[in-house]
């Protein structure tokens, strides 16, 4: 559905994407990650034809988005992080003058309304200023949009920015609905909520592409151990003594964490680590040894984003540079961690709180 070849985008000395290649299939929800800096918006931006490239091309259904620009453009529906709305209009009439520019009318165009409006959940809100509507609210504007024309991509870039943990949960939902019908590209810095939908992930660092595969195969060939870690009241001669003629012997990592304790940690092959926990546990019941910790750790999509990004792959064929990140951007990203970790228990939150607007998110 989607071929991008040897992507190219050069600021001055600056390269911003670098030698990209990857190739996009009709029907799935693709993760696209990568830290701030990496390259993401400005790949999404030259995909839907927003911004020229230094090098390369990209097909969208077989047309070029340069050489055939509005036949590729009328494939996609793209929503940038800042969502393009005039906030002096309602939805109904908003999602008209979007309509219009991409060539609906009439009927088709009143149909697609309602039915973009019905996908997004609008209904309660349709005849409100935009400016008078939460930012949960401008966000599923700002997705209804993009469906308009019955798109066969669909190109979100960071779609939950800014929301709470319900308003994430419930375009989390949507999403998942649209890639039913259509073929979805995700930017998220929330990891959590890329591997809850996305069937695939594609990590760029540096403007790079590091990886792009399904998120249990990248846990698998990239962190392909777990980790059993304990603290045991014991000194390290005793704890070797006692783990002897233990396979994974050799592997041990001790540290004296002093007061006549120890921490060690191995790392196994997935599924053992259960079995590695019960015969640490009677082991040390037999010498009579409390364990004050004993802890199995399964690596996640998390652990795969920070060791490719921050690794040597990272680094591999490319121009060093030095990218400052905004204030803005710091707190932007602090504010994603803790939606990170609240969105985990999501079952135990009920909101029924309304934004400043006074506008209630559903």
């Amino acid at each position: 559905m989607i071929t991008v070849e040897h992507l190219t985008k050069r600021y001055g000395d600056f390269t911003a994407v670098n030698n990209l290649s990857f190739e996009i299939e009709e029907g799935h929800v693709y993760g696209f990650l990568g830290p701030n800096g990496a390259g993401k918006s400005t790949t999404m931006n030259i995909m839907t034809g927003c911004l020229s490239a230094t090098e390369g091309r990209v097909r969208i259904g077989g047309y070029d988005i340069f050489e055939e620009p509005d036949k590729a453009k009328r494939l996609m529906g793209y929503l940038p992080e800042q969502p393009p709305l005039y906030m002096n209009e309602t939805p109904v009439e908003y999602l008209k003058f979007v309509g219009e520019a991409k060539g609906l009318k009439g009927r088709e165009l009143a149909e697609q309304i309602e039915k973009v409006i019905s996908q997004t959940k609008l209904e309660d809100v349709r005849n409100r200023l935009i400016s008078k509507l939460s930012k949960g609210y401008r966000q599923r504007v700002g997705i209804a949009q993009a469906l308009l024309g019955n798109p066969k991509v669909i190109i979100l870039d960071e779609p939950t920015v800014g929301l709470d943990p319900l308003q994430i949960i419930e375009i989390r939902d949507l999403i998942g609905q649209l890639g039913q019908e259509h073929t979805v590209i995700l930017s998220s810095h929330i990891l959590s909520e890329v591997q809850a939908i996305c069937e695939k992930v594609l990590i760029i660092a540096k403007g790079k592409l590091v990886a792009f595969d399904k998120p249990e195969n990248l846990e698998k060939l990239l962190m392909a151990s777990n980790t059993v870690s304990f603290i045991a009241e014991a000194k390290t001669d005793e704890i070797d003594e006692i783990l002897k003629g233990m396979w994974v012997a050799a592997d041990w990592q001790m540290k004296d964490m002093g007061n006549g304790s120890t921490c060690v940690e191995v790392q196994i092959e997935q599924g053992e680590a259960s079995n590695l926990c019960r015969s640490i546990f009677f082991a040390f019941a037999k010498e009579g040894k409390a364990l004050l910790e004993l802890t199995s750790k399964k690596a996640n999509l998390e652990d795969v984003f920070i060791e490719l990004t921050e690794s040597d792959i990272a680094e591999r064929g490319l121009t060093e540079s030095v990218l400052e990140v905004t204030e803005m951007e710091e707190k932007e990203i602090k504010e994603q961690k803790t939606v990170e970790k609240i969105i985990i228990k999501e079952e135990e939150y009920k909101m029924d709180g309304t934004e400043e607007s006074g506008v209630e998110d559903k």
